[in-house]
């Protein structure tokens, strides 16, 4: 773990738990779980170090994220690489999101900081009131393992922004890259103690969530996870943002560049092996540009690289490990019998050489798919794509909204009042129009229903790491009826 700026070891009975690489199934380190009196010590340390940073004019806060954002901008190519390491995921895009996205949370909010304040309201009799936003104190971040370092910077940012300590505790399959940005913030100015990184796996998660000195969770992964969570930290009612599954809708109507719509679908399917939680999997093709759709999307698809994810070329990599293979394909034989039609993929991939022991599957395209199927109802994360046939608007709406999650949607079409009435319309909090996937820092996001609870960046990303205080000020006599 990282605690009070430096690698700090667990006792010496610690569970040792192991990092196995996806691409060659090989062993390549592993780390220490914290107990509880790590975690302890942990809590007391970024207590100690909150109440100083709070007293920090906001302006010098800020000055330490940006140049914070600054170092990850000068070791990108190195930092890409260990994310790789971690994630299995393709060098092709470690290398141009993950580091660059917890930079621009960063660089966002180190700009935004001098700029959160309250307001003032006008009294009766020459009174004022005023409101104050307030750091929430320690607080926790549990991040996925698909995007660690971006998980990292996107918590880490406006809770470090606004005041606050942070413990964050990365996946346990993906932790080297939350572990460095902790030198990269120290590197930079951020004292010690205000950014610390718990390792382990769900027992040191509980101690987390359930520890009465920490004042916020906010949590990235599946819903019955994060229902857990909420749970744990009901006692002692904490604060609580999500941001969770989803099985979200991608809409293609009539008039949409079915060229374009097809690229997004690639994206919205295929992009980090399909592992990602505001993937558009129930693919909604309007009857009259099926055809030409289906046709695209499975040409493109089977030209897909598949390989080693150092190799630059590589357009995807394997699953995060054979466990989660196992349940995706799982899915795949699941749409078989459900009747749906498998028009390309679902196929476990045995590759030569050092990846023979690697968990890669050739990326699947289902076609003829019903509402009802488990295959369009369920979240798989992998990469599993549904298409659906339409005819109306009315018809595509109520289709896309009857499910449990909210977390995302897409729709393409050239008539724009269109797009504007249905993203109106479907039930999801972070939505695009003629694009797919794109989450800038300045941007909400947020999802509905199942999918969420609260807001990661943009302004309103400020709610979720403060505590709103109002003050009345008198400026005439005590109203009293009383002798």
């Amino acid at each position: 773990s990282w605690v009070g700026g430096k690698f700090a070891p667990a006792a010496g009975s610690a569970t040792r738990i192991p990092l196995v690489s996806a691409v060659s199934g090989e062993q390549y380190g592993e780390f220490e779980a914290a107990d509880r009196e790590q975690v302890d010590h942990a809590v007391q340390v970024a207590a100690e170090a909150q109440r100083e940073w709070a007293k920090w004019c906001p302006t010098d806060r800020g000055r330490v994220l940006r140049r914070a954002a600054d170092i990850l901008t000068e070791r990108n190519d190195e930092l890409a690489q260990l994310e790789t390491l971690d994630t299995s995921r393709p060098i092709q895009e470690t290398d141009c999101v993950d580091i660059v996205s917890a930079r621009d949370a960063l660089e966002y909010y180190g700009g935004l900081a001098p700029t959160i304040g309250g307001d003032f309201i006008h009294q009766p009799n020459r009174s004022w009131a005023y409101t104050v936003r307030e750091p929430l104190g320690v607080t926790c971040g549990i991040g996925a393992w698909n995007y660690p370092m971006q998980g990292a910077g996107w918590k880490a940012a406006p809770a470090l922004a606004c005041g606050n300590a942070i413990l964050f505790k990365p996946a346990e399959d993906t932790p080297l890259t939350a572990l460095a940005l902790g030198e990269v913030l120290k590197e930079a100015g951020l004292p010690d103690g205000l950014y610390n990184v718990i390792l382990g796996a769900k027992e040191t998660g509980q101690l987390l969530t359930r520890h009465p000195g920490i004042s916020k969770v906010s949590f990235t992964g599946e819903m019955a996870t994060g229902s857990a969570i909420c749970a744990d930290a009901a006692p002692t009612l904490k604060k609580i943002q999500m941001e969770l599954g989803g099985k979200s809708p991608l809409i293609v109507f009539e008039d949409a560049d079915v060229r374009e719509a097809v690229s997004a679908a690639m994206l919205a399917n295929w992009y980090s092996s399909g592992q990602v939680c505001s993937n558009g999997t129930r693919i909604f093709v309007h009857s009259s540009v099926k055809e030409a759709f289906i046709k695209q999307f499975v040409e493109r698809t089977r030209k897909i690289k598949i390989g080693d994810p150092f190799d630059p070329s590589v357009q995807m990599g394997p699953m995060i490990h054979h466990a989660h293979l196992d349940k995706v394909l799982e899915y795949v034989e699941i749409g078989r019998k459900e009747g749906a039609d498998l028009l390309c993929g679902g196929e476990r991939l045995s590759l030569e050489g050092a990846l023979a022991k690697g968990a890669f599957m050739s990326p699947a395209i289902f076609d003829n798919c019903t509402d009802d199927m488990r295959i369009v109802r369920e979240e798989i994360f992998g990469p599993v794509a549904s298409v659906l046939t339409f005819e109306t608007e009315a018809e595509v709406v109520e289709r896309a909204n009857d499910t449990k999650y909210g977390l995302s949607a897409g729709v393409f079409t050239r008539n724009l009042q269109r797009a504007h009435r249905v993203v109106r319309d479907i039930e999801a909090g972070t939505t695009w129009i003629n694009n797919y996937n794109l989450a800038p820092a300045e941007l909400p996001w947020t999802g509905h229903k199942g999918s969420g609870i609260g807001v990661s960046n943009g302004t309103y990303g400020v709610d979720d790491w403060t505590q709103v205080k109002s003050v009345y000020v008198e400026m005439d006599k005590v109203d009293c009826p009383y002798e």
